[in-house]
């Protein structure tokens, strides 16, 4: 049985207590928050954990195997590097830290001590993000030319990251694991309208080699809450739309034909024709994304492997956003990718 910790029972670390309760072979021995009525909560709906506004009584607790964090960004490294340092395996909230140093120096730190570091790219672990991965990965869609998402709603503002870090990591993260391909530079802007705050509004494009483009739009000053992805390739097309509860997932057989009869070389010459064939809605693994993590949380544990969102992964969203936070900075220059460019050489 593993025992569990979790350090923060604010927005998510519910549904992480919840899930790790009803997981199998895993226990939830403690929670903690700095807040007395969220702990108050906790006991009402389970009355056999024990709670503490101590995070440090909970970390060195040398019967818990296992801590997950869901707390401000800022918060991350201290009390990951504190968890590590006790032996402890460790599950993130997204994103792992605040910059690639402080990433790296974890990673450095789970290896050595053979634990097992996980940060919570919640989305990678739905049915969509998986099937979508699936489609990518047979070949069927064809050369993907473009990456483009929307993730906008009114709130939740946040006062220690802008909203890259806090909804553009969710698509970052899925880009990450659907396309075999890494970013080797990025350009963002955007703009703060709340006096004192960080930017509330920001569109970042991600460049490749070759001819793919990646898009994003997150914004927390929109009127009308949208998740939605498109993914645009050679052959097939996707519209992936996670409010949509009936067919979250569209692969359309449409696109483009290049048709040249005369010479190849010029290209003024080439006609553009048009393709248009049936809709598709795959069916989608309703398993609960958070549910499907822990268990492979706890597997990875167990078995000593590396998990699908580890340190790795979770070091090169944290590039990205870094860079785009850069990019915002000096009003949109395009920063290069230096460890994922590293990565894809290796």
């Amino acid at each position: 049985m593993i025992r569990i910790g979790v350090i923060g029972y604010g927005y998510w670390g519910p549904n992480l207590v919840r899930n790790c309760f009803e997981a199998k072979e895993a226990q939830v021995a403690c929670v903690s928050d700095l807040r007395e009525d969220r702990l108050a909560l906790l006991n009402n709906r389970y009355p056999t954990v024990k709670t503490t506004r101590d995070f440090r009584e909970l970390i060195e607790d040398p019967s818990i195997d296992a801590v997950a964090i869901a707390t401000p960004v800022s918060t991350h490294y201290d009390l990951a590097l504190k968890a590590l340092q006790e032996g402890k395996h460790v599950l993130v909230e997204k994103p792992l830290a605040s910059d690639t140093t402080q990433v790296q120096h974890l990673m450095d730190v789970a290896q050595k001590r053979n634990l097992v570091l996980m940060v919570d790219h919640t989305f990678v672990y739905t049915g969509s993000v998986r099937k979508i991965r699936e489609l990518v990965e047979t070949g069927g869609l064809g050369e993907i030319y473009y990456y483009d998402s929307v993730r906008v709603n009114l709130g939740l503002f946040q006062h220690d990251v802008n909203v890259l870090w806090d909804l553009a990591v969710h698509d970052l993260s899925i880009m990450d694991y659907v396309l075999p391909f890494r970013p080797c530079a990025v350009s963002a802007t955007g703009l703060n309208h709340v006096p004192g705050g960080t930017e509330n509004i920001a569109y970042l494009t991600l460049f490749f080699e070759g001819n793919l483009i990646a898009h994003i739009h997150a914004n927390w000053l929109a009127p009308v809450k949208l998740r939605r992805t498109l993914i645009g390739a050679s052959r097939k097309m996707i519209v992936y739309d996670d409010l949509d509860q009936a067919e979250k997932i569209k692969v359309y057989d449409k696109g483009i034909t290049l048709n040249n009869h005369q010479n190849p070389e010029k290209l003024y010459q080439m006609l553009v024709g048009y393709r248009t064939g049936d809709m598709l809605a795959p069916q989608i693994d309703g398993t609960e994304a958070l549910r499907r993590e822990i268990d492979h949380f706890l597997h990875c544990i167990r078995q000593h492997e590396e998990p699908i969102t580890g340190g790795s992964a979770g070091l090169r969203v944290v590039e990205i956003l870094q860079a785009a936070s850069q990019s915002m900075a000096q009003r949109g220059r395009p920063v290069e990718l230096r460890l994922t460019t590293l990565e894809a050489t290796a």
